[in-house]
C-alpha cells in the first residue's frame, strides 16, 4: 500500500509510463466476394497455333551468352568503320590551317605529360635548336591537351639533332617519343584515331604492348633493367628469386633510396645527350692541332710540380722525424744530470 501511494509523488513524464494502452478501434467484417472456381488448361488449348501450321526453322538455334556479346561487338565495329570512313573522307592534312608551314621541318611529339605547358616543352626543345612554330593538339570540345605536339624548326640540322637525340627525353616525369611528322609526308598514312599510326601501346594484350620508352626498344645485349620484360632473355626464376626466400616489403627509405638512384640516372643520360649534342653541333670552335700538344705539355708539367710538392712534403716529414728523436736524445742525456744534483742536494740537507 505504502507503493501505492507513492505513485501520485512521481514526475507526469513518469506516471505517463503507466497509463493504460488504448482500445483497439473496431473494424466491420470483409464481404466475401464470389471468384471464379479452378480449372485446368483443356479449355484454353484451343487459343494455341496448330504446331502442324508453324515454320520453326525461320527461329532458328538458341543464342547463347557468348553469341550474343560477340554479336554486338561485331555491330559496334561495323558502326565504328562507318563513322572513321565518313570522317576519313573529309580529312585533309594539307588544307590544315593551324598545322606548320613546312611538313619536313616539323616533328612529331608523342605520349606528352597532361600537365606540361607550352612554354615548358619549348625551353626543352630549343636545346637543340631555335624554334619556328610549336603547335600542342587539344581537345576541340573540351580544350584540354591530348599529349602530343607539332615542332617546326627553323632549320633542317636542328631538326636531324632533336630526332636522335630527343626521343626518350623525361619531361614533366614522362618520358616523350620523337617522329617525323608523316601526315603530310607520307602518301595513304592515317593517324591513330583513323585506324593507323605507329604505336604499340594498344595491340592487345600485356604481352603483345610495347612497354618501353622512346621510338625505338632499348639496345642491351643480354638483357637488363633497361630491357622490356617481354624482350629479356634471362631466365624467369631470376626474375621471380627463383629459390631465395622474399625479403619484407620495402620501406619507405627504400623507396627514396630508389627514387635517388633513378634520378642519378636521368642527371646521367641528360649528361650523354649534352656531350653527343655538342659534339653534333658543327658551329663548335674545336682547338687547332698545334694548341694540343702544349696542353699536353702544360698537364704534364703541372703533374711533375704536384710530384715535387709532394716530395718536399715528405722531405718536411722526415725532418720533423729527426728533431723529434734527437730531442729524446737531449732528454735521455740530461736524466743523469739531473739525478745526481738531486742526489747531492739531498746529501746538503742532511
Amino acid at each position: 500500500s505504502s507503493s501505492f501511494t507513492m505513485t501520485k509523488y512521481l514526475p507526469p513524464n513518469l506516471l505517463r509510463l503507466f497509463d493504460a494502452r488504448p482500445p483497439l478501434p473496431y473494424l466491420p467484417p470483409s464481404e466475401k466476394r464470389n471468384l471464379p472456381g479452378y480449372h485446368g488448361m483443356s479449355q484454353c488449348t484451343a487459343l494455341f497455333e496448330d504446331p502442324s501450321t508453324v515454320d520453326y526453322s525461320k527461329f532458328g538455334p538458341a543464342e547463347t551468352k557468348e553469341q550474343r556479346h560477340a554479336r554486338k561487338r561485331k555491330e559496334r565495329l561495323e558502326v565504328e568503320e562507318a563513322k572513321i570512313a565518313e570522317q576519313l573522307s573529309t580529312w585533309d592534312p594539307q588544307k590544315d590551317p593551324s598545322a606548320t608551314e613546312d611538313a619536313y621541318r616539323t616533328l612529331f611529339i608523342g605520349r606528352l605529360s597532361y600537365d606540361t605547358s607550352e612554354p615548358k616543352l619549348r625551353r626543352e626543345l630549343e636545346d637543340y635548336g631555335p624554334i619556328k612554330k610549336l603547335r600542342m593538339v587539344t581537345d576541340t570540345v573540351k580544350g584540354k591537351p591530348r599529349g602530343y605536339a607539332f615542332v617546326e624548326f627553323e632549320k633542317e640540322r636542328d631538326l636531324l639533332s632533336a630526332f636522335k637525340q630527343a626521343d626518350g627525353r623525361k619531361i614533366d616525369g614522362r618520358r616523350i617519343l620523337v617522329d617525323v611528322e608523316r601526315g603530310r609526308t607520307v602518301k595513304g598514312w592515317r593517324p591513330r584515331r583513323f585506324g593507323g599510326g605507329l604505336g604499340g601501346t594498344r595491340r592487345g594484350g600485356e604481352d603483345m604492348n610495347q612497354r618501353w620508352s622512346g621510338r625505338d626498344p632499348p639496345q642491351t645485349s643480354q638483357g637488363g633493367a633497361d630491357m622490356p620484360r617481354s624482350m629479356d632473355t634471362r631466365p624467369a626464376d631470376r626474375d621471380r628469386g627463383g629459390d631465395r626466400p622474399r625479403g619484407p616489403p620495402p620501406s619507405d627509405r627504400d623507396r627514396d633510396r630508389e627514387r635517388e638512384r633513378e634520378k642519378e640516372r636521368d642527371r646521367d643520360r641528360d649528361r650523354d645527350r649534352e656531350r653527343e649534342r655538342e659534339r653534333d653541333r658543327p658551329d663548335r670552335p674545336r682547338p687547332r692541332e698545334d694548341e694540343r700538344p702544349r696542353e699536353r705539355e702544360r698537364e704534364r708539367d703541372h703533374g711533375s710540380d704536384r710530384d715535387r710538392e709532394r716530395d718536399r712534403g715528405g722531405d718536411r716529414d722526415r725532418e720533423r722525424e729527426r728533431e723529434r728523436d734527437r730531442g729524446s736524445d737531449r732528454d735521455r742525456e740530461r736524466r743523469p744530470e739531473r739525478e745526481r744534483e738531486r742526489d747531492r742536494g739531498d746529501d746538503r740537507r742532511r
